[in-house]
């Protein structure tokens, strides 16, 4: 398979694939709140996963001095953290905690700025996963293949509770499956344009996976641990931690059959 070929169907796998999500939430609300904690647990372990076992490895094999990879790292990590915490305040993922209606009610109409701002900033967002997917295969593609389960796996958590909130701000359903479907494509949009322009980011790619990881290492630290200690009564703390550990567990299975 030619390399194009494998980039896309990633992208599209990392960005339309994670609103499955979204849609158990729209067909079965029960089973969102009864797997939201767990894929939460599950994507932070994946992502930190990604993050030291394989990206900032791979970022140091390219021949980057050790001091420029960690600086980086730390750069893609406080990148984020102003963009989501500065110039996105309303796209945090406080927000995000799932919190369906109440069983036949319907949402009720709260008109507010923050669904709009959770789309615009998923898209950016979107287009930032689709370039660091496409700098990942251009190193190799079982890199590729573990970046876009790592973007996967983070996003279909986050799409359970954009689309909650969504919802509950009185958008109707048709119109949160399009612009959600809009902001995901966002991902394919940004692995093409990141593989037309690959000749000026090869000679960076070292420096995008270093970047990237410092990306998934704010997600799993800001975004998504923090949720983990708001468990209900009702999810086993053991299954919800286990499932952190297991997602460390398969990206380390993942890189070293790839190796």
């Amino acid at each position: 398979m030619e390399l194009f070929a494998y980039i896309f169907i990633f992208s599209l796998i990392g960005g339309v694939g994670s609103l499955v999500g979204g849609f158990v939430l729209i067909a079965k609300e029960n089973i969102a709140r009864g797997i939201f904690i767990h894929l939460i647990s599950f994507a932070a372990g994946a992502l930190l996963g990604t993050a030291f076992l394989d990206l900032l490895p791979e970022s140091v094999e390219s021949g980057i001095e050790a001091e420029r990879v960690f600086l980086w790292a730390l750069m893609g990590f406080v990148v984020l953290f102003l963009v989501e915490g500065v110039l996105l305040r309303f796209h945090r993922h406080d927000e995000h905690h799932f919190e369906g209606p109440p069983e036949n009610e319907k949402p009720k109409a709260h008109p507010h700025s923050t669904p709009w701002m959770l789309v615009i900033g998923d898209s950016m967002h979107n287009l930032l996963d689709g370039i660091a997917i496409t700098a990942a295969f251009l190193v190799d593609v079982p890199l590729g293949i573990v970046t876009s389960f790592a973007v996967a796996a983070h996003e279909i958590p986050q799409e359970i509770g954009d689309f909650s909130v969504m919802l509950h701000s009185g958008w109707k359903r048709r119109k949160v499956l399009y612009l959600n479907i809009c902001a995901a494509l966002m991902t394919t949009v940004g692995a093409v344009l990141a593989f037309a322009f690959r000749g000026a980011i090869e000679p960076m790619v070292g420096y995008l996976l270093a970047l990237t990881s410092g990306f998934f290492i704010y997600i799993a630290a800001s975004d998504l641990i923090p949720d983990l200690y708001r468990t209900s009564r009702k999810d086993k703390l053991a299954h919800v931690m286990s499932l952190f550990i297991v997602g460390i567990i398969v990206v380390m299975t993942i890189v070293n059959v790839a190796e």
